[in-house]
C-alpha cells in the first residue's frame, strides 16, 4: 500500500478527529540551496588553492567533505517524508504509518476498547505516546518535539474521550 491509497483505505464514516503527524525540518528548500551554494563556493576556493600548491590529497578531502554534507542532508530530507495519519471515527480508529519510501503500515482499533497511553518525564515532558488495545500497541509521534507531542496528546485524548461519552 502506498500513500496514494491511504485516504481510500478509511471506512466511509465521517471523521471525528484527524491528524497528520510529520517530522519538523527547520531548514527549508531555499535555506538548503543557500547553504549548499556557500559550501560549494568555499570548497572550490580551497580546492583551487590546494591544487595550486600541489596538495592534491587535501583538495580531494574537501570534495569528500562536500559530498558527505550533501549526503547527510539528503538522508535528513528523505527521513522527513515519514508521516503518521491518525483518523478517529465513531466506530473505528485508524492509524497509518507511512515510511520515507512511501510504504504504509495500517493499524485499526475499536475506539471503545483503545487506550491512549502517555509517558511523561518531569523535565522533558511527554516521552512516549501509544494507542493500546489488549496486547497490541502502536507508538505515535516519535519524531515530534515536546510542544507538538503535548498539543497532539491533548487533542487526541479529548476526541477519544468524547467518542466514549457518546455511547
Amino acid at each position: 500500500m502506498t500513500l496514494a491509497t491511504v485516504e481510500s483505505g478509511f471506512n466511509g464514516e465521517p471523521a471525528v478527529f484527524t491528524a497528520e503527524l510529520k517530522p519538523h525540518r527547520s531548514l527549508g528548500p531555499i535555506g538548503f540551496r543557500v547553504l549548499m551554494g556557500l559550501s560549494v563556493a568555499v570548497t572550490l576556493i580551497n580546492v583551487v588553492f590546494f591544487l595550486a600548491t600541489n596538495a592534491l590529497p587535501v583538495a580531494m578531502f574537501f570534495g569528500l567533505d562536500l559530498a558527505l554534507l550533501y549526503g547527510a542532508f539528503w538522508l535528513n530530507y528523505r527521513a522527513a517524508r515519514a508521516r503518521e495519519i491518525v483518523r478517529l471515527s465513531r466506530n473505528q480508529l485508524d492509524i497509518h504509518k507511512v515510511t520515507p519510501a512511501g510504504f504504509v503500515r495500517k493499524s485499526q482499533y475499536n475506539p471503545f476498547w483503545a487506550r491512549f497511553d502517555v509517558a511523561r518525564h518531569a523535565e522533558f515532558g511527554i516521552t512516549d505516546m501509544a494507542v493500546v488495545e489488549r496486547a497490541r500497541r502502536t507508538t505515535l509521534g516519535k519524531f515530534l518535539g515536546p510542544e507538538e507531542r503535548d498539543s497532539f496528546a491533548k487533542a487526541f485524548t479529548a476526541a477519544l474521550a468524547d467518542i466514549k461519552r457518546r455511547v
